[in-house]
């Protein structure tokens, strides 16, 4: 007979596996009926009987919810928005142009010759009508001017489906991040006089308060970003940008290059995977001075302060929630059952964005990474538990091996290749990561503070990303 514990865990799994085979395939509301049917028979013929039979009714159970996870990927795929409306028009040949009226919605992504924009639409004007719209639209332009968050955007343009590339799904990726259509080189013109009314009109108070707060943090992110390339010397600076804050656009095409051809591309962004070798090696850092508990909330402060720098994304933010259960898991002692606490936080957090189980590569890493973190890193610790410790070395080595073996098949997946060099460059690379990271982070805050403390605590950030710079380099000249 199964725990309570277990068809919970069971019944979060077949959600999942809902969201999971939706995603992939077309399921129609013919076999959603006939499922649910099926569901409800089960159900009822196994619960009502006196000596009623468990597995079959929870397998009733376990088919409802999985067909409940069809349901709801299925009602966030075919949602509309009210810009629908306005999308793909056209008089013959010729497409219809509209005026987005609204505001940018995210950190604007610099493609070398053009930006990508993400503008929250508050209006949309098409010749004498005017709708008050809350979508989000990505627009692509000119790459200058340079737009940042909160500014106000008056676009007019057409309004355009997003065209899925080959097999890749890209309409169902950008839906991920709440965006339905497009809008390709507009003509863009900004208005301080109609923003104030448009803030009066559309924009409410928390809405208009998240916008302030959000434009303190990136404008906190870009000083704490030109303080570090103030500290320390390229090619480090952009490298260390780029384990921090994501930033990848000024790490030369040579240097993107060797990273790709040794597999260790992913160190270069922020995700999941990063977070949680953070989370756990600061975790483990701190607990060599202060109480386990003491540790703990000081590693949630330095987790959220990172997540403040980076730019609080959605996809961040979300690894941050692994990482968070991580740090309760081993700073409060173990919980009395991890899988569960992990799986529905992740059920959570696919149900408020169905789209993140399949098309969020930084919430797969930060899940697997997790779990080989919490069930396989205790075990090869317990087989290597004679070997020398060398302070916190050891745990950091095991620790980075178990996440990176567990992360490998997303990583050959993704990246469509895993050359022989991989693991050995990510062993040598991943242990100093924390402290790569950690040497940056306090460069980056000391500089903006004072630029000579910066950059004194720069030249340790220098040396441990010129170690892992050079080995990069070394294992790619030996392809």
């Amino acid at each position: 007979m199964l725990h309570k514990s277990q068809i919970f865990f069971w019944l979060l799994v077949s959600f999942l596996s809902g969201i999971l085979v939706a995603s992939v395939f077309n399921v129609g509301s013919t076999f959603v009926y006939i499922g649910l049917i099926a569901a409800l028979g089960l159900v009822a013929v196994f619960g009502y009987q006196r000596n009623f039979n468990r597995s079959m009714l929870l397998a009733g159970f376990l088919l409802a919810i999985f067909l409940f996870g069809a349901i709801r990927f299925n009602s966030a795929k075919l949602g509309n928005d009210r810009l629908d409306v306005f999308t793909d028009l056209k008089v013959g040949d010729k497409n219809i142009e509209v005026t987005v009226n609204g505001y940018v919605d995210s950190e604007s992504a610099d493609r070398g010759n053009r930006q990508e924009l993400v503008v929250r639409a508050k209006e949309v004007v098409a010749g004498d009508r005017t709708v008050v719209v809350n979508d989000r639209v990505l627009v692509t332009t000119g790459s200058f001017p340079k737009f940042n968050y909160g500014d106000m955007v008056l676009a007019k343009g057409a309004l355009e489906k997003p065209q899925n590339l080959g097999e890749f799904d890209y309409a169902a990726y950008l839906k991920k991040e709440g965006i339905r259509t497009t809008m390709f080189y507009p003509e863009i013109v900004g208005s301080d006089k109609h923003f104030d009314t448009l803030m009066y009109h559309s924009i409410g108070f928390f809405e208009g308060t998240k916008i302030g707060l959000y434009k303190k943090i990136f404008w906190l992110k870009n000083n704490f970003e030109n303080a570090i390339n103030k500290s320390v010397s390229e090619p480090n600076a952009s490298f260390i940008n780029g384990i921090l804050l994501g930033s990848r656009q000024n790490i030369s095409d040579d240097l993107k290059e060797a990273f790709n051809e040794t597999g260790t591309t992913h160190i270069l962004a922020i995700s999941g995977y990063n977070i949680m070798i953070i989370s756990w090696a600061v975790l483990m850092g701190l607990i060599v001075f202060f109480k386990r508990r003491t540790a703990f909330w000081l590693s949630v402060m330095v987790i959220f302060l990172f997540v403040i720098l980076t730019g609080a994304s959605a996809s961040v933010v979300r690894a941050a929630v692994m990482g968070l259960l991580l740090l309760f898991a081993n700073g409060y002692g173990r919980l009395y059952n991890p899988k569960n606490s992990i799986i529905l936080a992740g059920a959570t957090m696919v149900w408020l964005n169905p789209f993140a189980l399949v098309f969020d590569i930084g919430f797969q890493l930060s899940f697997v990474a997790v779990l080989g973190l919490m069930y396989l890193y205790p075990r090869v610790d317990n087989k290597l538990k004679k070997a020398p410790k060398f302070g916190n070395l050891k745990e950091i080595f095991l620790m980075t091996l178990s996440a990176q073996v567990a992360v490998a098949p997303l990583l050959i997946y993704y990246f469509k290749n895993f050359p022989l060099v991989s693991l050995p460059a990510n062993v040598l690379i991943l242990p100093f990561l924390p402290a790569a990271m950690f040497a940056g982070f306090i460069s980056g805050l000391a500089g903006m503070v004072f630029l000579p403390l910066g950059q004194f605590a720069g030249w340790f950030a220098w040396a441990m990303t010129t170690y892992q710079i050079k080995v990069v380099e070394l294992f790619a000249g030996i392809l």
